[in-house]
């Protein structure tokens, strides 16, 4: 059975699709078949694996999912397409409960071929986000090593909670990853002492660094493991990856 990973946090700009690319990137290298499927209307993650986004989104049709996947430039990593359409977003967000049960429907056939499914979630806490906590194995929060970094995480928290007893006996908390971590800048060790003290094991002990490579990769419609994978960026996701199999 598929380990399905949520990667949510309601505030943008913190790594999360950044996470979620690069973590299906390094599970797929290591020999494990990978699904990504972006849930976020920026579609970044599809850009970022040099995908088009969809013009409809593949999750409200009722078309099976595998006639909507796109092959990467990885093996072993597939991509389910986010899409852009106005129409599409509020149909998945804001739509009537038929939409939210086709959505969960999609998500909870079709997965039993692959060892991951990342779901990379848009920023906020709204249905589509708890939609896709429901049908989850685990969630990863990733937050940023700045001064706002634990500003609505306990929120956050509550509403994983909130599924967990309402909706999804499975999930489980997989982790929060600390992202742009920049070791000659004191606020970074405050933040991360912090997150640590009060969260205690469910951080992970590695870190993602700031790096030009891993800003600079998804132009190139690449993971950080393709565009550079001697970076610093690029061994932290490596190492993000052990965790995680580890901790399953």
């Amino acid at each position: 059975m598929a380990r399905v990973v949520c990667v949510a946090n309601q505030k943008g700009g913190v790594g999360k699709t950044t996470t979620a690319i690069n973590l299906a990137a390094g599970l797929a290298l290591g020999g494990l078949r990978t699904l990504l499927i972006d849930l976020d209307p920026q579609c970044n993650a599809t850009s970022g694996l040099g995908a088009p986004p969809a013009d409809r989104h593949p999750l409200i049709s009722s078309a099976p999912l595998r006639d909507s996947l796109c092959q990467t430039s990885i093996a072993g990593l597939e991509l389910l397409p986010g899409s852009r359409s106005f129409q599409d977003v509020e149909r998945l967000a804001h739509g009537p409960e038929g939409n939210a049960a086709t959505l969960r429907q999609h998500l909870a056939s079709g997965l039993t071929s692959y060892d991951f499914v990342l779901i990379d979630c848009p920023p906020s806490l709204g249905q589509l986000t708890r939609t896709a906590l429901a049908n989850s194995t685990e969630v990863l929060i990733p937050i940023q090593c700045e001064y706002f970094a634990m500003e609505g995480l306990a929120q956050m928290i509550d509403v994983i909670r909130d599924v967990m007893l309402r909706e999804n006996a499975r999930l489980q908390f997989g982790g929060i990853f600390l992202t742009m971590f920049d070791p000659a800048l004191e606020l970074t060790h405050e933040v991360e002492r912090e997150v640590r003290d009060f969260f205690g094991e469910i951080v992970f002990h590695t870190v993602a660094p700031r790096d030009v490579a891993v800003c600079e990769a998804p132009s190139h419609g690449q993971s950080v493991l393709e565009y550079a994978p001697r970076s610093r960026g690029a061994r932290a996701y490596v190492e993000l990856c052990r965790e995680l199999l580890t901790a399953g």
